[in-house]
C-alpha cells in the first residue's frame, strides 16, 4: 500500500512538473537555450561592461534601443547607419542615461550598400577605440508587396543592403577579431530567415541567405574558439520597421502607420539579444506567442505547420489588396 502510495505521489509529481514546463513553453517570448540562459546563465550587466561595440543600423528600432542598453551597461559604441543627424539624436540620449563620456561613442554614418567604404569605415572604428569586441549587424530594410508586381531592383537592393553589406563589414571587422584570436559577431536576422512569408519573398530570401552564410561562416571559425558567431531571428518587434518597407518599386516605400501592440515590445527584444551574446548562444529564437509556437511546429512538423501557415498568409494576402494593414489586422479583427 505504501509503495502503491509512493508510485501515486512520484507520478503526480512528474505530471505536475511536466504541466508547469508545458506551460512556461506556451507562454514563453523565447527559446529554451535562452530561457534557461536568462534563468541561469550570465547576466549582461556581468559581462559585457567595457566591452566596445560596434552596432550597425542604429538610428531606430532594434538598433537604437540596443545602444540604450550597451550605454547604461557602460559599453563604449560605435554608432552606424546613414542618418547622421539620428545617430546624433541616439548618441545625446546614451550619454544623458549613462556615465560613458562624449570620446565614448563615435558616430561613423556609414550606407551598407557603399562596400567600398566598409573598409575605412573599420579602419575609424580601430583608431579610435583600439578594438572591436562585438560587432552587431543589425542594419536591414523589410519589404511589403507581392512577388509578381515587384520589380527585379527590389530584391537586388534588398540583397544589397541586408546581405552582401551585412557580409562586407563582417569580413573587415573579422580581420581584426582573427588578429586578436576573439570577438563576437551578433546578427540580426529574422524569424522570415528561418520559414518565410508572404509579402515579403525578397526580404526573407535576405535573411535566408545571412543564416546559410553566418552558420557556415561560424564552421570555418573552429580554430578560433572565442569568436561567437551568434544568430537572432525575432518574430513581429516594435519598430519602424514595416512603416519604412519598400513596396513594388525601390523609389517607394509603405510608409503608413501600423498597428503593433501585438508586437514584442523592443526593449525586452534587445535584453534577451543581449543575454543571447554574454552567453555566447549560437542562435536564438525571440518572439511572442503564437509566432514562437509556429518555430516549433516548422521543426518538428512542418506539414502542420505549412497548412497553418498558408490559412494565415491566405487572410493577410487579402487584407493587403484591400489596403488593410497586413501585419495588424489579424489580431484585431477579420477582413470582410
Amino acid at each position: 500500500m505504501e509503495l502503491a502510495s509512493c508510485l501515486l505521489l512520484l507520478l503526480t509529481g512528474s505530471l505536475l512538473y511536466f504541466l508547469i514546463q508545458f506551460f512556461r513553453l506556451i507562454m514563453a517570448d523565447s527559446d529554451l537555450t535562452l530561457q534557461w540562459a536568462e534563468y541561469c546563465g550570465h547576466t549582461p550587466e556581468s559581462k559585457l561592461g567595457g566591452n566596445v561595440v560596434w552596432v550597425t543600423g542604429a538610428s531606430s528600432g532594434i538598433g537604437e534601443e540596443l545602444s540604450y542598453q550597451l550605454a547604461k551597461i557602460g559599453c563604449p559604441l560605435v554608432l552606424s547607419s546613414r542618418r547622421e543627424t539620428e545617430l546624433l539624436r541616439v548618441k545625446q540620449k546614451c550619454l544623458e542615461i549613462s556615465s560613458l563620456e562624449d570620446q565614448d561613442i563615435l558616430i561613423l554614418p556609414l550606407d551598407m550598400t557603399q562596400t567600398s567604404m566598409h573598409k575605412e569605415a573599420t579602419e575609424k572604428a580601430l583608431q579610435h577605440f583600439g578594438r572591436i569586441d562585438i560587432l552587431v549587424n543589425n542594419a536591414g530594410r523589410s519589404q511589403r508587396s507581392l512577388f509578381v508586381e515587384t520589380n527585379l531592383d527590389v530584391f537586388r537592393a534588398l540583397i544589397e543592403l541586408n546581405y552582401l553589406g551585412t557580409i562586407s563589414i563582417t569580413k573587415h571587422v573579422l580581420q581584426h577579431m582573427i588578429e586578436r584570436k576573439q570577438g563576437k559577431i551578433v546578427n540580426i536576422s529574422s524569424v522570415v530567415g528561418l520559414i518565410g512569408a508572404p509579402l515579403s519573398s525578397g526580404y526573407s530570401a535576405s535573411k535566408h541567405a545571412l543564416q546559410g552564410f553566418f552558420n557556415s561562416l561560424r564552421t570555418e571559425l573552429t580554430a578560433y574558439p572565442d569568436i561567437i558567431i551568434s544568430n537572432i531571428c525575432p518574430g513581429p518587434v516594435q519598430s519602424k520597421i514595416v512603416e519604412n518597407a519598400l513596396t513594388e518599386e525601390c523609389e517607394k516605400v509603405q510608409s503608413i502607420k501600423t498597428d503593433q501592440s501585438h508586437k514584442m515590445a523592443t526593449s525586452r527584444c534587445v535584453r534577451l539579444i543581449l543575454i543571447t551574446a554574454v552567453n555566447n548562444i549560437k542562435e536564438a529564437w525571440i518572439s511572442c506567442q503564437p509566432f514562437l509556437m509556429a518555430y516549433y511546429l516548422w521543426q518538428y512538423t512542418p506539414s502542420l505547420a505549412w497548412w497553418i501557415t498558408a490559412k494565415v498568409g491566405e487572410r493577410r494576402i487579402k487584407n493587403f489588396k484591400s489596403g488593410v494593414d497586413a501585419d495588424s489586422s489579424y489580431f484585431t479583427k477579420k477582413s470582410r
